[in-house]
């Protein structure tokens, strides 16, 4: 599991649809995720710290989910199936009860920032739809990757695995 936060909306250009975007914590991948208006709009709220006079939709989800004696221990965006994410909110009492709940990723992104919970992510789910964010470092690991495996010849093999031997014993 990588933990993401989450960076800001943005608007699809060519439809104009929100996008919630989520970056690791060392801002080299990027998740981008299609989601409706009103969750969009719940993001950027608690994000601007806009208050509202009534409770919003998420506001009184995590009230009550609160008034249950549950906390909101953590989100993860698990699996995608042609391009539809899903996610798990996760739920612990101090009592050790825990409960598991299906949510769309922008519901569980909208509770997790009110609740101030870790996002995560699956390597999975990365590998299907992020973007490289730091392509700079990504051409200069690729470098020193290439490097490393023209240097390289069969006998180091042989040489690591006769010291693992050696430790071994």
């Amino acid at each position: 599991m990588i933990e993401m936060r989450v960076m800001g909306i943005a608007l699809d250009t060519r439809s104009g649809s929100p996008i919630v975007v989520l970056n690791d914590l060392e801002n080299r991948k990027a998740l981008p995720i299609w989601i409706g208006s009103a969750e969009a709009s719940s993001i950027i709220r608690k994000i601007e710290n806009i208050p509202s006079s009534r409770p919003m939709t998420h506001d009184l989800f995590l009230n009550l989910i609160e008034a249950t004696g549950f906390e909101i221990a953590r989100v993860e965006i698990n699996d995608v199936d042609d391009q539809t994410y899903f996610s798990t909110i996760y739920l612990e009492k101090e009592d050790g009860s825990k409960i598991e709940l299906d949510a769309r990723p922008s519901d569980a992104i909208a509770i997790a920032i009110r609740a101030e919970v870790s996002i995560f992510v699956t390597s999975n789910v990365l590998l299907n739809g992020a973007v490289s964010v730091d392509s700079q470092k990504d051409e200069e690991e690729a470098m020193e990757f290439k490097n490393f495996i023209k240097d390289i010849k069969p006998s180091d093999f042989e040489k690591l695995i006769n010291k693992n031997f050696e430790s071994d014993q």
